[in-house]
């Protein structure tokens, strides 16, 4: 924002929208919607936006290493995918690389990307097949907050912990059929749900298709019962 002199009157001119301003002072204060985008870039929903606005272009023009981050600030889609971002961050979406990846492959809206339809329907899937450590220190991370705010051993997270809530973190990937079904708190758990609570994890702890995957991958379900044993879950 280099000064300009003009007339004998120099001018302060805002690099990011052309604005001139007679004081340095007002051009420090002054904040245009591009000098706004700038100063959030590092924030986690820009970086998130960024990052899936490469690959974006990447995916469906193989551009992404011509875009840079001032591609972005003046795109055309630059608020959709910081809507995008600020969701992934509100709601602690488990991967959000790969949802944004899924987006793409399956051709959904990008002004719809931060929906929680969308996110449940892309997690349904990706639980059963995204690694099973990356899940279960997703769980155990879990148990460790709640152990804080409830002053309880993390261990007894699955015995002990709200089972509403418990459901809530199934429907939202932080908690999977890797370590429901691999520890025995996790069992007792599925025991005492309700008919309706049952209902509502179903599709995530389906019995049938996490049978089949513990049996196609027997050196990951071992490892996972011998970390959750020694955790005392």
């Amino acid at each position: 924002m280099a000064g300009t002199t003009s007339e004998s009157k120099q001018t302060y001119k805002c690099k990011y929208c052309g604005r001139e301003f007679r004081k340095e002072s007002s051009i420090a204060v002054h904040l245009c919607e591009q000098k706004k985008r700038f100063q959030d870039k590092d924030s986690p929903a820009s970086r998130i936006g960024f990052n899936n606005f490469l690959r974006f272009y990447e995916m469906t023009q193989g551009s992404a290493k011509q875009k840079t981050f001032d591609d972005f600030a003046t795109s055309a889609y630059y608020k959709a995918f910081i809507k995008f971002g600020h969701y992934c961050v509100n709601a602690r979406v488990v991967n959000a690389e790969r949802f944004a990846d899924w987006l793409l492959k399956t051709n959904k809206r990008i002004d719809h990307w931060g929906s929680d339809k969308l996110y449940a329907e892309f997690l349904g899937n990706w639980v059963f097949k995204e690694p099973a450590t990356d899940a279960m220190a997703r769980a155990l991370e879990t148990g460790v907050a709640w152990a804080y705010d409830t002053t309880n051993p993390t261990e007894d997270f699955l015995r002990y912990g709200n089972s509403n809530k418990i459901c809530h973190f199934i429907t939202t990937g932080r908690v999977t059929g890797w370590t429901i079904f691999n520890c025995d708190s996790g069992h007792e758990f599925l025991e005492n749900l309700s008919q309706e609570q049952l209902e509502m994890v179903y599709d995530f702890i389906d019995p049938e298709r996490w049978n089949k995957k513990l049996k196609d991958y027997p050196g990951d379900t071992e490892y996972v019962k011998e970390m959750l044993k020694q955790a005392g879950w």
